[in-house]
């Protein structure tokens, strides 16, 4: 399916993908508003998400890349520079892994490399959250008026607790393509990755922002976007 995707600037193209819940117009606002002078920045509503409708997440990474390349092909997009956080992370190395000659370099961020002793811990206290999102009126309301879909079914897929796709997120050493791995300190669990990650394939860099966690594109924008903006500028000064 092709992914509803809003376009802004001119230049070389660079893609953000959202995280979860979110939508093309609620995720990277700093950073759309600031690469957007000096690229073409595409924002697709991830499978399910926004205006890219579906109902069949049955096997969402896989479907979502594939979409991906579609709606890529569809915009006239070879190749692309990929940034996403957390889901839209490992939307991002799904698609690196299945189409690498798209991907001129993977930004990821939000992403745990490998699994955590204490996950089933960490699951239980997401679906505790969840469930107390779905009880929240005004959070429901917000959520039905974002998301042509129905949201839930991404709450639904949360509950099974070997959703996170970790035979993925642990092996980045076959991508030829550079990487940059940025994550906030205050997420234990992610931080691990900072070593794992260029231990086995050197074109990974990292980046550990202080005073941020999960969310590190928007606990610390400025930052993270200055690192990209960085990051960026020396792989196309090669």
């Amino acid at each position: 399916m092709l992914l509803h995707t809003e376009k802004f600037g001119t230049g070389e193209p660079i893609i953000f993908l959202h995280t979860g819940l979110q939508t093309s117009l609620t995720d990277f606002e700093y950073q759309r508003d600031y690469f957007k002078t000096t690229y073409q920045v595409y924002l697709p509503d991830l499978r399910g998400h926004g205006k890219s409708l579906s109902a069949d997440i049955s096997n969402f990474f896989v479907d979502t890349a594939n979409d991906l390349a579609d709606t890529m092909e569809e915009q006239g997009i070879d190749a692309a520079h990929i940034a996403g956080a957390s889901l839209g992370a490992l939307v991002g190395i799904f698609f690196a892994k299945k189409f690498p000659k798209k991907v001129k370099s993977l930004t990821i961020s939000g992403v745990t490399a490998s699994k955590p002793e204490n996950w089933r811990e960490m699951h239980q206290e997401e679906m505790a959250f969840q469930t107390q999102l779905l009880e929240n009126e005004q959070a429901v309301a917000y959520f039905n008026e974002l998301h042509k879909s129905d949201w839930r079914q991404f709450i639904y897929m949360g509950r099974n607790a070997e959703w996170y796709p970790f035979q993925e997120t642990e092996d980045l050493s076959g991508l030829d393509m550079p990487i940059l791995f940025i994550v906030g300190e205050a997420n234990p669990n992610e931080t691990k990755g900072a070593l794992s990650y260029p231990a086995t394939n050197p074109n990974v860099h990292v980046a550990i922002i202080p005073f941020a966690s999960h969310l590190v594109h928007k606990d610390q924008p400025e930052l993270y976007t200055k690192i990209v903006e960085l990051f960026l500028q020396n792989e196309d000064q090669k």
